[in-house]
């Protein structure tokens, strides 16, 4: 997957947590659950490691995985409470959108599938339905096959991101 859904995600995220704030605080929140939601990627730092691509902590491994997202929730729902806010729904919304990472990627059509269900197991699943191209890995994502993946997202996800930025509605 190229991101581009990834950020939808995040954006729509931000659009769920934060109620009423001023434009540059909702853009920041935009920013942050959108990074949240690509943070699995994370993993392809590996690469420069020796860590191969179908290895436990390989892409699309372990950081994809739904104990993961878990994790995440409950480290950011620490950090809530540390700032005054709503613990419990920080984790369950940051969980969901760590966890919408792997579940998304699922839905692509290459690679060796995700490790939804790491550290129980390792088998990498794939959705029954594939509709996402995959996304070439670090720059090859600027290459014209990454350019028509990023453009497929786009239309792809199009109600999420309209979701994310139609304008609330005044209460008055």
């Amino acid at each position: 997957m190229a991101s581009i859904g990834h950020v939808a995600i995040g954006m729509a995220a931000a659009r769920v947590f934060t109620r009423r704030q001023a434009r540059a605080s909702r853009v920041a929140s935009m920013v942050l659950w959108s990074l949240l939601s690509m943070a699995p990627d994370a993993d392809v730092i590996g690469f420069f490691f020796g860590v191969r691509y179908g290895d436990p902590w390989g892409h699309r491994g372990a950081t994809h995985s739904i104990a993961v997202a878990v994790l995440c929730g409950a480290a950011l729902a620490a950090v809530a409470r540390m700032r005054g806010v709503a613990a419990g729904r920080t984790a369950l919304l940051s969980a969901a959108v760590v966890a919408s990472h792997g579940l998304l990627d699922t839905l692509t059509d290459g690679g060796l599938g995700i490790a939804l269900f790491w550290p129980f197991d390792d088998t990498r699943y794939f959705a029954p339905w594939t509709p996402i191209p995959v996304s070439p890995i670090l720059l090859g994502f600027l290459s014209p096959r990454g350019l028509k993946v990023a453009l497929t997202e786009l239309v792809l996800f199009a109600p999420v991101f309209a979701f994310a930025l139609w304008p609330r509605r005044s209460r008055y």
